[in-house]
Formats: structure tokens, sequence, C-alpha cells
């Protein structure tokens, strides 16, 4: 049986900001395991990028508060680590990509912090080789970041901080600026980089329904603390999920109606394909 490796864990956790009356945090206890697809989900002011920030090191080193409890990153206390120490564990990617991307060209991006970690010139082109061929972007690496469509910049982001080779990727609201298709496009991608490389991954969503086939874990926030978290299927089918300000995915808000009405399904589908397979085959049944 394979042994699950814990890479991140929040113990009794809160966190105030300077100044602030209450905590943005309160008492979390939550646990990563490495290799999870985490769906992290609440409205907004719940805490979620605070959240955020606590296992990339801003909080406790860049914003100042109260800081009680623990945050373990890959074994150590996020507190006894600089962030340029964090930045080889965890990647983050911001919603809008062009807040990481600075430089003349997409190699240029992607080597810069590889160049400021102090690696030599040989480990630098190995990783900016493998990084390209991952993230199938080897015919954009001489073109300037203003040339690139916003889903090429999306890819062009991620591989800046796949090049630092972190066990831990975190995006917040990676596809609010991308079209429909780019946006199943890029979920793609996450897929495989969760299930090719075994990397573990947080992402901010508001869009549930295009993470449903791909997270396993749901950590559902309001109002500083954690209210649902589990496997996602689990936390999906809670019909409580909308008073928490969350966005239920329509399949899932009908699926949910036909049970209160008395429909019996022998399983949770989590897309609108599943579900009409269902309904077509109960509907051969009748004729």
């Amino acid at each position: 049986m394979e042994t699950l490796t814990e890479i991140i864990r929040f113990i009794n956790f809160s966190f105030s900001y300077s100044g602030s009356n209450s905590p943005i945090l309160k008492n979390i206890n939550l646990l990563i395991e490495e290799g999870d697809f985490v769906l992290l989900v609440g409205p907004s002011g719940c805490g979620k990028s605070t959240l955020l920030r606590c296992i990339n090191g801003l909080i406790p080193h860049l914003y100042n508060g109260v800081y009680e409890g623990e945050v373990i990153v890959d074994g150590e206390p996020v507190k006894n680590k600089s962030v340029n120490e964090l930045a080889t564990k965890v990647g983050f990617v911001f919603q809008n990509p062009e807040n990481q991307i600075f430089m003349f060209s997409v190699e240029k991006d992607i080597v810069f912090g590889l160049e400021n970690i102090g690696l030599d010139k040989t480990e630098i082109d190995d990783r900016l080789s493998w990084v390209l061929r991952a993230l199938d972007i080897e015919h954009l690496r001489y073109k300037p970041p203003y040339e690139l469509s916003d889903g090429q910049k999306q890819r062009v982001a991620i591989a800046g901080v796949l090049a630092m080779k972190p066990k831990i990727l975190i995006l917040d609201e990676p596809t609010s600026l991308l079209d429909p298709r780019t946006a199943l496009e890029f979920i793609s991608l996450l897929k495989e980089l969760n299930r090719k490389f075994g990397l573990t991954i947080i992402a901010v969503e508001h869009r549930i329904d295009l993470l449903t086939n791909v997270a396993n874990r749901m950590v559902v926030m309001d109002k500083g603390e954690i209210v649902f978290n589990g496997c996602l299927k689990d936390v999906i089918e809670n019909k409580n999920l909308n008073l928490h300000g969350v966005n239920v995915p329509p399949v899932i808000a009908l699926q949910n109606y036909l049970r209160n009405e008395g429909f019996i399904f022998d399983a949770f589908y989590l897309n609108v394909k599943e579900f009409s397979k269902e309904i077509k085959r109960r509907l051969l049944e009748i004729d």
C-alpha cells in the first residue's frame, strides 16, 4: 500500500494583520498530502489569499501581524525559513500573469529566478530546456511577452515557477482572464503537471465546474474558518455549500434538486457529460 507523505500542515493556526481588531484566519487545522490537487473556495474576504500567503512565507516575513500556531511546509516551520528559501519549494502563479512576466523574452523570464538563486549556467540551460518541453512552449522561447495570448502568458508564468522545481504550485484564480476554451486547455495542463510530475497543487477558483474532474480535494472557507474539507466528491454533494457563498455548478444543483424530489441516482455525477449519459440510460429503460 502506497504511503502518503505530508507536505503542508496548519496546526491550530490563527492570524491577524497589524491594526486589525479581529483575526482573518481562526484556528486553522489542515493537512495536505504530497500529490494532492486541492480546490480552495469561499466568498471574497473569507481568508483564502491570507491562507496562501502563509504557505509561501509572505506571512509572517512580509506581512506583520499576530501569528499563532504553526504552519509546516515540507517538514519545516514556515517562520524558520526565508521567502527566498520557500520559493524553491512553493511556486505561486498570480491571477494576472502579467504581474510576473516582465523580461524582454520568454527565455529571459523563465531563467530570471534561476539566476537569482545562483545556479550555474549548465543547470539553468537544462532546466530551461526541460520546462519549455514540458509546457509545450519551445516555439515561444525568443518571443517578447507582449506578443503572447493570455493562455500563452499563463503557461510562461507557470514555466518560470516550475523551473525552480518546487514541490507545491499555488494558483490564484488562474482562469479568470481566459476564454472558456483556453481555460479548459489550461486546466488540462494542470492535470498533467499534477499526475505526471506529482506536483501538489492548490487552486483558488470560483469556476468550480472547471476543476471537478481534476481536483481530488476540496476545502471551503468562510469567515476565516474551514467549514468543509475532504474528498471533492463528498464536499461538493453537501447541500449547505451555497450557505457559505459557494456557487455550486448547475449540474450539481440539478442533482440535489432531483434528489429532494425523490429521484434516486446510483452515483453523484460531477459533469454534464456523465450526468447526461445517466439520463439517456434511464430514458432508454423507460422505452
